[in-house]
Order: C-alpha cells, then structure tokens, then sequence
C-alpha cells in the first residue's frame, strides 16, 4: 500500500517526537531503533526510509527538544523561568524537560555533527532568552549553566533523597537572589 507524501510527513515528525523524549528520559545509548520506532506506532524497517543513521535523527530530535524548549518559555520571565526550570516538575519529567540537562553528557560524547546541533540548541535558547529578558549573554550564560548543573545533580541523587531537593532549592535562591 502506498503512503501519502503528508502521511510519510507525519510519520517523520511522529519519530522525531518520540525519540526527542526517549533520548531525554534514557540517553542516546539507552534506546535501540526497533524500540523507538515501535513507540512511534511504526515498524522497524521503515526507520531507513526516513533516515540515514540513527545519528541523523539524533541531531533532529535534539533540535525538537531544543525547538519544544523554546515554545515553553517565551513570555516567560527569568523569574518564572528559574522557578519552573529547579522544579520537582521539571526534574521528574525528563522525557519533557530541557534537552541540556538530559543530554549534555552524553553529546559530548557524541560525533561533531550532535555537539554542533547542541550549540546550535544553546546559542537558539540564549538568544530567546535575551529578548524576553534583556540580560547580557555572559549572565545568561552564567544562569543557564547554575540551572543545567543544579537539575544534573539533583536527578543524580536518589527521588527521595533530601538532597536532590536542597540542591533545587538552594540553586534557585541563589540564582534568584
């Protein structure tokens, strides 16, 4: 049965969604092709026809994270921003959460083509965030990376460890302050 050029559209974007949250929530190395794209609703062999490796969804995926990042935070304040980003929400939600908290490990591991995409997805945010909030880029970038070192560690500590708490809450008073 032939598919619709709108249909093979759709099927792309559907797993480019599902692996921008699958590699959030379990890293590049934690999801096989034959999985993503059974949660993608599709099979296997039709992972080829819409990419040439998985290093080339890789970089999608991140950029639709990075893209999805994006929409949820314009016309937000730095305020409402640090609040929601060194949440319990946030930390617990990886799958949805910021693509720099979830995945800068694991890019610097990653060939130069996935490290670029992921300074392409910084330099995108900062500049976002620049125009919502007017601040220098050295204090943007001084936020974003307390913000992305905090979240890290306190995902790295276990859920119910007090200090995967205190290092959310410090962090944002500090930054706030």
């Amino acid at each position: 049965m032939k598919v619709s050029k709108e249909q093979v559209r759709e099927n792309r974007k559907r797993i480019v969604e599902t692996a921008s949250a699958l590699f959030r929530e379990r890293g590049y190395d934690g999801v096989g092709v034959a999985e993503l794209m059974s949660a993608a609703g599709l099979t296997h062999g039709g992972f080829y026809k819409h990419f040439g490796s998985k290093a080339d969804l890789m970089s999608e995926a991140m950029s639709c994270g990075f893209s999805q990042s994006a929409e949820s935070t314009q016309g937000v304040s730095r305020e409402q921003f640090v609040e929601f980003y060194l949440s319990r929400q946030h930390r617990d939600c990886r799958g949805n959460g910021c693509v720099m908290s979830a995945l800068a490990a694991d890019t610097a591991r990653q060939p130069g083509l996935i490290k670029a995409t992921f300074a392409a997805g910084i330099e995108r945010q900062l500049t976002l965030l620049a125009a919502e909030n007017g601040a220098t880029r050295a204090d943007l970038i001084d936020t974003i990376a307390h913000l992305v070192g905090a979240l890290v560690l306190s995902r790295a500590c276990p859920d119910d460890d007090p200090l995967a708490d205190e290092i959310l809450d410090v962090c944002r008073s500090r930054i706030l302050s």
